[in-house]
């Protein structure tokens, strides 16, 4: 089911949904994938060898709830625990990055950073090996940050708190209830997305979001186990005082049920690629929607089409304004969109293609007076891995490069004609004298370059290689050139008026 009316969507996601100030509390981690390629099995025993080739490192857990909100404009601050170790610098480090605030989580000494390492062969998660301990917090570092939330509420102006419960021992039933408590006499609506066996908790909150097998904990504990969805939902909203209930059912869609009505919003995603953090973005859309002025039905219909949009990609990534855009307009995108306009924006497609699996491979040149020779030549690079990313000379470096004569055709017109080509998934502008800071901003996976260089006089080879990468000469079609095609067209080059 679309959303009735998604002009209306558009436009909140437009302003960033009024960028709410949303304050996030739960269970914090280190998220990592490792992806690589498998080849053989090992000698030593039967499984499968992943050789490296990538690695990420995202905020998970709490962290991509907040992550989520931040890419929609929302003003996030996070409220959890973290080790004092190198995982939970990185992931401080990474909380700042994305511009979210982390003054109320504590450093504990008792216990290390949640973790979880996904091993990715290809497009296949192969394993996932967690580093954890879920005990609850110690007493003294419960109070500090039960304390340090109590205070950000009575001064911060929240519009929403979130309540993200992978049930790693933050969330403890004091502290839960301490803060619905708070939030119910500020009138801050609390959104919860449930995790364990104690469901009582929760008890006073606006909303929780379980999914099928959240759902029949809650049920069997409201004594409406076996009872059809809106009525076992009707009883868990009288037993835990709940304004309404979202029920997330995977390939069925979503269900929200209220005291007095129902609805069931179909499944939107197309093909199930990896449900990991799916959850994370539904609660976060749901929450800015609420805070952005949409009515509780659109605001289940875009959170639905988000969890859609986010179980298509491989591992944890937040869902992005402009894919929320081109599903709620059904348009397909602009070749023209392919134009990077800064460096920030190519790296940000970079980090997004990874964060998804991905392997980038980046070439570089002029590309004048487009031929043969450049289209087969970009098709063979792109083949290297999953998606192409051109860095293109502007005018200035061209004529320093080929000199004063060229480039025939406008750096605004080789880069349309280049985004043009279905082998090009981005372009983006340099005028340096070589690549290289371009290639250091990107750290792109395989750097391509045509076969009539040696491997030593390609700039940016060490650099790739030194993050795990690999170069790649592309062979060429013989006797295709800009040079000896302006030479056809009868003589000596000409420029641009």
């Amino acid at each position: 089911m679309s959303l009735e009316h998604p002009s209306k969507a558009l436009e909140a996601l437009g302003r960033g949904f009024g960028h709410p100030r949303i304050l996030v509390l739960g269970d914090l981690m280190l998220d990592r994938h490792i992806f690589g390629e498998v080849h053989r099995i090992s000698p030593e025993a039967p499984v499968p060898v992943l050789r490296f080739s990538s690695q990420t490192e995202a905020a998970g857990g709490a962290g991509n709830v907040a992550r989520n909100l931040a890419h929609l404009g929302c003003r996030v601050e996070l409220g959890a625990a973290l080790g004092q170790d190198s995982d939970g610098g990185i992931v401080l480090g990474e909380l700042a990055r994305e511009g979210i605030g982390a003054e109320s989580v504590v450093r504990v000494a008792d216990r290390p950073t949640i973790v979880k390492t996904r091993l990715i062969g290809g497009h296949q998660q192969m394993l996932r090996i967690d580093s954890e301990l879920g005990s609850p917090l110690d007493l003294a570092d419960a109070s500090t940050l039960e304390q340090s939330v109590l205070e950000s509420l009575g001064t911060d102006g929240f519009s929403a708190v979130l309540l993200s419960d992978y049930d790693k021992g933050v969330l403890s039933p004091a502290f839960c209830r301490s803060v619905i408590a708070a939030c119910r006499k500020l009138g801050i609506p609390v959104l919860v997305d449930p995790k364990g066996s104690d469901m009582e908790k929760y008890r006073g909150a606006t909303c929780l979001t379980p999914n099928r097998g959240e759902f029949a904990v809650l049920a069997r504990a409201a004594g409406a186990h076996g009872s059809p969805l809106p009525e076992a939902a009707r009883k868990v909203l009288e037993w835990l005082e709940l304004d309404h209930i979202v029920v997330t059912r995977s390939e069925e869609g979503m269900t929200l049920v209220t005291p007095t009505s129902h609805l069931d919003v179909p499944a939107s995603a197309r093909e199930v690629f990896d449900v990991t953090g799916a959850g994370d973005t539904v609660i976060a859309v749901l929450a800015a929607g609420l805070c952005g002025g949409m009515d509780l039905a659109e605001a289940v219909r875009l959170s639905n089409l988000a969890g859609g949009l986010v179980v298509g990609r491989l591992g944890t990534a937040p869902v992005e304004v402009r894919d929320l855009e081109k599903a709620l307009s059904r348009e397909q995108p602009s070749f023209l969109d392919k134009i990077c306009p800064s460096w920030v924006r190519a790296r940000e497609l970079v980090d997004s293609w990874k964060a998804g699996g991905e392997a980038v491979v980046f070439t570089n040149g002029c590309f004048d007076v487009l031929h043969a020779g450049h289209v087969t030549y970009l098709e063979r690079a792109r083949s290297e891995g999953s998606r192409l990313l051109v860095g293109l000379n502007t005018d200035e470096s061209t004529r320093r490069l080929k000199g004063p004569s060229r480039p025939v055709n406008r750096e605004e017109d080789r880069a349309t004609v280049l985004a043009a080509l279905s082998s090009v998934d981005a372009v983006v502008l340099f005028g340096e004298e070589t690549p290289l800071e371009l290639i250091r901003a990107l750290r792109p996976d395989i750097l391509a370059k045509g076969a009539d260089y040696r491997a030593d006089q390609v700039v940016g080879r060490e650099e790739v290689q030194s993050w795990g990468g690999r170069l790649v000469l592309v062979p060429l079609l013989d006797g295709r050139s800009s040079t000896a095609t302006l030479e056809r067209l009868g003589g000596k080059p000409f420029s641009c008026p």
